[in-house]
């Protein structure tokens, strides 16, 4: 009787276009996150292990904590950092954020 005011329901499509627009729109994301987040952190990581493995001595460098200091000696995994004139650090070699030119040590 009241078929007449209100039409019956009818089975609709799921919105978005239905799984093939699902499936474009994870690789989306996927490329999104791959691009702005995966692939700069990767590249970051790749320079900071170039730039540990090329540490030798006598380079003038920064640390993590911002202690700046000439490298005395290179182990494995360690370097000893001269400080001050006779106050010598041990510091893993991880914690170098950069190499400073030479002579910046002086100029400070």
């Amino acid at each position: 009787m009241l078929d007449f005011f209100i039409s019956p329901a009818h089975a609709q499509e799921a919105a978005g276009g239905g799984g093939i627009a699902q499936i474009v729109m994870l690789v989306g994301f996927v490329l999104i996150f791959y691009f702005l987040l995966w692939r700069p952190q990767a590249k970051r990581a790749k320079q900071h292990k170039q730039l540990v493995t090329s540490l030798d001595k006598g380079d003038e460098i920064v640390i993590g904590g911002g202690l700046v200091g000439r490298i005395t000696k290179v182990n494995d995994e360690f370097l000893t950092i001269e400080v001050s004139e006779g106050t010598e650090v041990n510091v893993q070699k991880n914690a170098v954020a950069a190499v400073l030119p030479k002579g910046t040590i002086k100029s400070i």
